[in-house]
């Protein structure tokens, strides 16, 4: 589900003006991620990419090159691997003549198995809250590539995977800090001062 929402008074920014250009790429990835998040349909999300498009999710290196392995990622390690209570809050958006950038926070719960992601990491029932970056590259009109980052740290902290206090890294606050910016920064320096 993509959700429009403000957070703690910080409205979603996206480009103001748009062409008609700009507005035609907004409305492919709009119709790209309801495909993927909404209808769920591989089918429907690969008729809006070229032939030779390509998916990378940067942290854990999954997607695919060419439709046909967007295709068999999308069909099997990801759509059906959403999970039921996803919930993407848009942060901003610019978009370009030829590229759009979402800066996006991703809520959910870890109920099933989520390969995309978490690459054979049982369900933990966990919640996870997590900023994603997504670029997209467009040629002809459709989607020619998708680099998605996050910071997989925070989610496996989230997940009681890594040592919350042992480790430079931080859980869920990164992402709300991304929503709310007066909230504490420099946490991490402090904690190491005081173990120095």
């Amino acid at each position: 589900m993509v959700k429009e929402q403000t957070a703690d008074k910080q409205a979603v920014q996206a480009t103001p003006s748009l062409t008609p250009t700009q507005e035609a790429l907004q409305a492919v990835w709009e119709e790209h991620i309801g495909h993927e998040f909404g209808t769920h349909s591989t089918e429907d999300a690969l008729a809006t990419m070229v032939e030779d498009a390509y998916v990378n999710h940067i942290p854990v290196m999954t997607g695919g090159v060419g439709k046909a392995a967007v295709g068999e990622f999308y069909s099997k390690d990801f759509i059906p691997q959403i999970p039921p209570d996803i919930e993407l809050v848009p942060i901003s958006r610019t978009v370009g003549t030829d590229r759009l950038v979402d800066e996006m926070l991703a809520k959910f719960t870890h109920t099933i198995q989520m390969d995309w992601m978490l690459p054979g990491v049982a369900p933990t029932g966990k919640r996870v809250e997590v900023a994603v970056v997504a670029i997209v590259q467009f040629r002809d009109g459709k989607l020619a590539h998708e680099h998605l980052y996050w910071d997989q740290a925070s989610v496996l902290v989230q997940l009681d995977m890594l040592d919350l206090g042992t480790l430079p890294v931080v859980g869920a606050d990164s992402a709300r800090k991304v929503l709310n910016p007066s909230l504490p920064s420099n946490a991490l320096i402090e904690r190491a001062s005081h173990n120095n």
